[in-house]
């Protein structure tokens, strides 16, 4: 299903199927609420379970990189090769101590470069049995690679907190990019803890207030009399 077909269902199941021109509960309200709760269903279930579905996760495509001066990268000597993304990557959903970034690799993705943490950085160089290897680790919202002289693209893949996100790479493919008529990257079980949440938390206390009808339908006031001229 698409945001798009997820927000309408929930409008309707809150309007108890009838229409109303006055609404007052907007798409982009429920639309947001939706977003709030994948993120927070998919890092509980994580938790639980330790496993991300693949049907939760989007694909960046080929993002492109840029050299930049390693000896602003943790204190990296200046000698090291070391590339960075010219976009910043998307927030992803908040695991325990660690990414929701499931892949870093070449642009075929198949070749992986491991993700480590920065403070594991500076140490690199003199690593003997790895230090020549491809490397990659998060600064801030941008993704560097070590050892990447040459390297002009990667592939990334992870699951975001706001699927919207992605369709702001614009070196994405027509697969990987998304929109709200796309299909929501959420899998049907984990749809309906959403909707159920929602309809029995926010939209609850939203539709207590009763939409605007006034228009709707024909006042029901009786007029006063007038009396008569004496």
């Amino acid at each position: 299903m698409t945001l798009n077909e997820i927000a309408y269902n929930l409008l309707n199941l809150v309007r108890g199927g009838r229409s109303n021109t006055d609404e007052h509960i907007s798409l982009e309200q429920i639309k947001f609420n939706i977003r709030h709760y994948r993120a927070m269903f998919i890092r509980r279930d994580y938790s639980k379970n330790g496993f991300s579905s693949r049907h939760i996760e989007q694909d960046l495509g080929c993002v492109y990189l840029e050299p930049v001066d390693a000896s602003k990268c943790c204190d990296l000597p200046t000698s090291c090769s070391v590339y960075r993304t010219k976009k910043t990557i998307p927030r992803t959903v908040r695991y325990n101590f660690e990414e929701a970034i499931s892949y870093v690799g070449d642009v075929h993705g198949t070749g992986t470069i491991p993700l480590v943490k920065p403070n594991t950085v500076k140490f690199l160089p003199y690593d003997k049995y790895t230090k020549d290897r491809l490397k990659a680790y998060m600064i801030g919202d941008y993704l560097y690679v070590y050892n990447a002289d040459g390297l002009e693209a990667v592939n990334i893949r992870g699951v975001f907190e706001d699927p919207r996100d992605v369709s702001r790479f614009d070196e994405c493919t027509s697969g990987s990019c998304y929109d709200d008529n796309e299909e929501y990257p959420v899998p049907l079980d984990m749809l309906n803890i959403i909707n159920s949440g929602l309809i029995n938390g926010e939209l609850s206390l939203l539709s207590g207030t009763l939409s605007d009808t006034t228009n709707d339908r024909a006042q029901d006031v009786t007029p006063t009399k007038k009396e008569p001229k004496r």
